[in-house]
């Protein structure tokens, strides 16, 4: 009873082509169909903010060292990294809250 060559290739065929039938092309998943704990969504958030502030404090600092007006640059910059730790915030949350198709009109644009 052994099986000649041309039995197992056809037997190997009808295998892939029931595999091919079964397989689910893939998709990219969308941000929010993965499983994320609210936890976890606000530790990005204040991540966020922690890292603007954290550049706009980089910046403001070695500005000031360059320019020698310590406190003012560093005050700046501080500000503007902590509104941009806001903005991206803000759309971390907007990201959190839009549905499905408003979300896929505004990646449109």
């Amino acid at each position: 009873m052994a099986e000649t060559d041309q039995e197992r290739l056809d037997r190997l065929e009808a295998l892939e082509a029931k595999l091919a039938e079964k397989r689910v092309p893939d998709t990219p998943k969308r941000h929010q169909d993965e499983h994320y704990s609210m936890a976890s969504m606000a530790w990005r958030m204040v991540i966020e903010l922690v890292a603007g502030l954290g550049v706009g404090f980089a910046i403001g600092y070695g500005l000031d060292m360059v320019l020698g007006t310590l406190p003012w640059c560093l005050i700046i910059f501080t500000l503007f990294g902590f509104a941009a730790g806001i903005k991206t915030m803000m759309r971390t949350a907007e990201e959190m809250q839009a549905p499905e198709g408003a979300r896929d009109e505004t990646e449109r644009d």
